[in-house]
């Protein structure tokens, strides 16, 4: 008994102490704001660029380091390293309040060591190694000066020709909430203030991965129910882990730009989900509303952006120039500027810049850590863990006896740039382990390896075919390395043409032809449409992009060093018109249950329904059985939880991890519910014949969903528990009733 009470008497304490510690920053930011001038609050909310653009450059070269030294600069972005950011401090520090700068850049997938593009890493179904991915970043970044990042990207994506699918978690709101949470916690650490750790953004909010059509910055339009139930709940999942800040969106939503949108920012944001940090425009969105036609002049726009919650504005100059004017006029209340100063200070006492401005710039820390070596190998096994296996005909997977002779073809097999993707904002790619070098290293003398390119990315020549076929001819068995270009995803990157680029699918072909053995890895930052691929290969790896250890984690993989546990977090589609195709869609009044011949139904006449790839799939060189599904109630009362066990045994003979998910469909409601929800998933290891029991709660607000004018509902009725290997894969099924 006196054990419990000493814990609660801690637990209190520290309860105690962050009320503490919070009322002290609460006071510092209170006398501070009584101190500043109007001038001094508006250059708080002014954001610039300083060397590297990653937008519309603006033409301030003249101001941007007297404003610095006015105290006319709340934060700096693209500013990197310690020995710069310690100089730019400097000329903060000479301002009449000396009130530090936060430094800002977009470390998206790694900082020097660079990780599997965000997309590719949520592929691993890994909330710790994704957490770990992110830290490793954040503790890279904040030893170089950098104390805010613009990461992670948390919208739904579920139309892979929209180029910034590469920065998210994929198409599923339950996943993507898993994941956002795991990146907030990886960057920022459980408390701000860490010199290995640096301040997230949630970003973009919100319903930016559904702009029309996948084209970057096009308009969205979307339902309530929608909003809420998709697109909203990774925002909310980062909110609940104290991410530091949120950036809105470059679209708009039901005809309102998102930076000027007071629901989204104001009712949502911070009205009901309280939210204290701070919010920043992306990149001139504030005078993209005049573009819009939302706004008639950067002066209508600014006082739009404010009164909605915008609190910081990034190289749009619309609060410097507008602003001061507009509280002497009495258009915006100076509290509206109070607010978001207040939330801009608190975070930066929460850092302790005010206490040390350089505690992030030592350059003793910035060496030690920038030659850490553990981290490369942090980063090899991440990249392991996303890697996708989607085709395995007859075992051909692991090539764990080397072949005598491997022949390596394709544009990628020696690329080393495009590894990376976009967003590697520090790293040397000529230090990038390459798919060769990675297989030469694995192999060493045991096999004779051969190379050809074949063709470029994007290539409309043929000239490379007779070399790769002579190359092809003379081996034991042939990996391909196709994909995009590295350039070809990330913003501004849609495609409207998701098939492989160029004439690679036609070089396969040819090198198919041979009779050889062939496996294909396809690199790419979205889903791709691959169909002569997806129906000849022997095997197929998707890779996405792996980062720095690319070449070392796929050796890995095909050596059998590694068994591969990677999973979609996004359905792949088999043509250009089944697009946006996804797992969780409601039924129709006509559904298909055949697709021979059909009448009258919801259909293609020339396609199945059927994505190539569903959301969850991917394979193993072993394999489970699911067995024994038990629920631990048939009828769920008020606040009932529900337990779903059931017994996962390895029937192969390589030990490996399985990724089982559980999905939930409400069968009768007065919305329409999709087909299967994913509420939850456990990625578990099992040695060969080895059995585990899995186990699942279900907590009520999971069975709940949105209804348009009345808000969050679970009702009574019949639901039916799924848990299988993918979302087409379903093993085991039961039924309870909530009453």
């Amino acid at each position: 008994m006196k054990k419990y009470l000493y814990l609660i008497c801690l637990m209190q304490m520290g309860a105690f102490n962050v009320y503490a510690q919070n009322r002290n920053i609460d006071l510092r930011v209170d006398s501070l704001i009584k101190l500043m001038t109007l001038k001094e609050k508006i250059g708080q909310l002014n954001q610039y660029s300083g060397r590297d653009a990653t937008g519309p450059a603006t033409d301030k070269k003249k101001f941007l380091l007297d404003d610095i030294k006015n105290g006319m600069v709340g934060s700096v972005l693209n500013i990197k390293g310690v020995k710069d950011t310690r100089e730019i401090q400097a000329l903060a520090l000479q301002s009449r309040l000396k009130i530090p700068l936060l430094f800002s850049l977009d470390v998206i997938h790694g900082y020097k060591t660079v990780f599997p593009v965000p997309l590719a890493e949520s592929a691993s179904w890994d909330t710790l190694a994704i957490r770990q991915s992110a830290h490793v970043a954040a503790t890279e970044a904040a030893a170089s000066g950098i104390h805010w990042t613009f990461a992670p990207m948390v919208d739904i994506g579920r139309d892979p020709r929209w180029g910034r699918v590469m920065e998210g978690a994929g198409e599923d709101a339950y996943l993507g909430s898993v994941i956002a949470r795991a990146r907030v916690l990886g960057f920022q650490g459980e408390k701000l203030g860490g010199t290995d750790a640096v301040m997230a953004c949630a970003k973009h909010f919100a319903a930016y991965g559904a702009a029309i059509a996948g084209r970057d910055y096009n308009s969205v339009d979307m339902s309530d129910q929608m909003l809420n139930e998709v697109y909203l709940p990774p925002f909310k999942a980062a909110a609940d882990a104290g991410v530091a800040t949120f950036m809105n969106s470059f679209n708009t939503l039901n005809g309102i730009p998102a930076t000027g949108n007071s629901y989204l920012q104001q009712d949502i944001l911070k009205r009901d989900w309280a939210y204290k940090g701070f919010v920043v425009s992306d990149w001139g969105s504030i005078n993209e509303m005049v573009t819009w036609g939302f706004a008639k002049n950067q002066t209508e726009a600014a006082k739009k952006a404010i009164l909605a919650g915008n609190d910081m504005d990034m190289e749009s100059l619309a609060y410097k120039n507008n602003l001061e004017k507009l509280v002497n006029l009495g258009e915006v209340k100076v509290e509206a500027v109070d607010n978001a100063v207040r939330r801009i200070l608190y975070k930066k006492f929460e850092l302790g810049l005010f206490d040390d401005p350089y505690k992030f710039s030592v350059q003793a820390r910035e060496d030690k850590v920038m030659h850490d070596k553990s981290f490369a190998l942090i980063a090899r096994s991440v990249a392991e863990k996303s890697i996708v296996l989607l085709k395995n005909d007859k075992q051909i997977l692991p090539l764990n006896n080397a072949p005598a002779k491997i022949a390596l073809i394709g544009p990628l097999v020696k690329a080393k740039q495009d590894l990376g993707s976009t967003w590697t904002v520090y790293s040397d790619t000529t230090t990038y382990t390459s798919v060769y070098e990675g297989i030469r290293d694995k192999y060493g003398n045991k096999s004779k390896l051969s190379y050809a390119r074949g063709c470029d990315i994007s290539d409309t020549s043929s000239a490379g075919f007779n070399e790769a076929l002579a190359v092809a001819k003379e081996a034991d068995v042939v990996i391909m390395v196709l994909g995009e270009a590295g350039y070809m995803s990330g913003e501004a990157k849609s495609r409207s043409d998701i098939c492989l680029p160029g004439r690679q699918e036609e070089l396969f072909n040819l090198v198919k032809a041979t009779g050889k053995k062939v496996i294909v890895v396809l690199m790419a930052g979205r889903p791709m449409i691959f169909n002569s691929i997806a129906d000849k290969a022997d095997a197929i790896i998707y890779a996405f992009w792996l980062g720095s250890e690319t070449g070392n984690s796929l050796a890995n993989v095909i050596s059998g060093s590694y068994n591969p546990s990677g999973r979609l977090p996004i359905t792949f589609p088999r043509a250009m018109g089944q697009i946006p195709v996804f797992y969780s869609y409601a039924n129709t009044g006509r559904p298909v249950t055949e697709h021979s011949g059909i009448k009258y139904k919801s259909a293609y006449l020339d396609l199945p329904n059927t994505p190539r790839y569903a959301f969850g799939y991917g394979l193993s060189y072993t394999k489970f059985g699911y067995s024994d599904i038990k629920l631990d109630k048939p009828v769920l009362l008020g606040k009932d939880d529900l337990n779903i066990s059931f017994t996962l045994t390895n029937t192969g003979s390589f030990s490996g991890s399985d990724v089982v998910q559980l999905y939930i469909q409400d069968k009768i409601a007065s919305v329409v519910r999709p087909v299967k929800e994913l509420k939850n998933f456990a990625k578990v290891m099992l040695k060969p014949g080895e059995s585990k029991l899995v186990t699942f709660k279900i907590k009520p607000n999971q069975l709940s969903f949105y209804k348009s004018g009345t808000g969050w509902v679970t009702e009574p009725g019949a639901f039916k528990v799924m848990v299988g290997s993918s979302s087409d894969d379903i093993r085991l099924q039961g039924d309870f009733m909530v009453q």
